[in-house]
């Protein structure tokens, strides 16, 4: 089991900070979807150096959010799962993401953290 964290939106230009929900990712440009993935990448690549090669999985994805306001889960956790599965086939840490690879994804809330709003991933290797 590895437990890796990451953030609930990237910045994608000086001044405007992409969250990483469907609402947004559904209402994005294009050229503002591509800069969001290649920093949410950039964030994320370098804390997976230090994972195996994993023939299945299964992911667990934990949010803590980083207010009291209430929330729909999934629509934070299916973008953060996209990019995050993502990022794990380019680094060479699975060979797909489809559901030969990919067991199981669960989504979860947990509490807020303020100082640290984020999900928590746990790859469970089968």
């Amino acid at each position: 089991m590895h437990i890796i964290s990451v953030p609930i939106s990237v910045q994608v230009s000086k001044k405007k900070k992409f969250l990483l929900n469907l609402n947004q990712y559904r209402n994005a440009h294009h050229f503002t979807l591509n800069n969001a993935k290649v920093e949410f990448h950039n964030i994320v690549a370098p804390r997976l150096q230090h994972l195996p090669t994993f023939g299945q999985i299964r992911m667990l994805f934990t949010l803590f959010a980083g207010s009291n306001h209430r929330r729909d889960t999934s629509n934070i956790c299916c973008i953060v799962d996209k990019f995050f599965s993502d990022v794990l086939v380019s680094t060479g840490k699975i060979i797909d993401d489809n559901s030969d690879i990919v067991l199981e994804t669960c989504y979860r809330y947990e509490s807020v953290d303020k100082n640290d709003p984020r999900v928590e991933v746990m790859i469970v290797p089968e």
